[in-house]
C-alpha cells in the first residue's frame, strides 16, 4: 500500500508541474511574454531560439503538456489491469521518455555542446537550463518511470 501511494504522490508531482508549464503557454498565447521583456527574448530564455511564440504554437503545445498530465494520473490511479491500462502505460512511458530526452539534451547544452541553440541566446539560457529545466526534467523522468513500472494494483 505504501508503495502505491509513493507513486501516487509521483504522478501528482508530475501532473503538477506539467500542468503549470500548460498553464504557462495558455498564457503566453494572450500574448504577454512575462518575465521577458519581449517575445524573443522569452524565446531565448526558454528554448534557446528565436521561435514564434504564438496561440497556433503554443495552444497545441499546451494540450500535449495537459494530456501528458492526465496521463499519467490515470495511469497511477487506474493501474495497468484497467481496460484502458496499455494506453496509459504507454503514455506514462513516453511522457518518462520525453522528458528524460529534454534533460540529456540539457545537460549536454550545460556542458557546453552548442547544437541546436543559437547565438543569441546568450547566459539566461545557460543558467536557466542548468538550474531549473535539466534538473526538473530529469526528476519528473524519474518520477513518470516509477509510475509506469508499478506492479501492484
Amino acid at each position: 500500500m505504501a508503495l502505491m501511494e509513493t507513486n501516487r504522490r509521483a504522478a501528482a508531482a508530475v501532473a503538477a508541474v506539467l500542468t503549470a508549464d500548460g498553464l504557462l503557454h495558455v498564457f503566453w498565447a494572450t500574448g504577454s511574454h512575462w518575465p521577458a521583456d519581449d517575445p524573443k527574448a522569452l524565446s531565448y530564455a526558454v528554448l534557446g531560439i528565436d521561435a514564434p511564440f504564438t496561440p497556433p504554437v503554443l495552444l497545441p503545445l499546451a494540450a500535449l503538456l495537459f494530456t501528458a498530465a492526465g496521463l499519467v494520473t490515470a495511469r497511477a490511479r487506474l493501474g495497468r489491469s484497467h481496460r484502458w491500462g496499455r494506453l496509459l502505460h504507454a503514455g506514462t512511458v513516453a511522457v518518462a521518455g520525453g522528458t528524460a530526452v529534454r534533460g540529456l539534451a540539457g545537460l549536454a547544452w550545460a556542458l557546453g555542446l552548442r547544437a541546436g541553440l543559437e547565438e543569441g541566446a546568450g547566459s539566461t539560457f545557460y543558467w536557466l537550463n542548468l538550474a531549473l529545466y535539466t534538473p526538473l526534467c530529469l526528476a519528473l523522468a524519474a518520477a513518470a518511470l516509477r509510475v509506469a513500472r508499478e506492479r501492484s494494483e
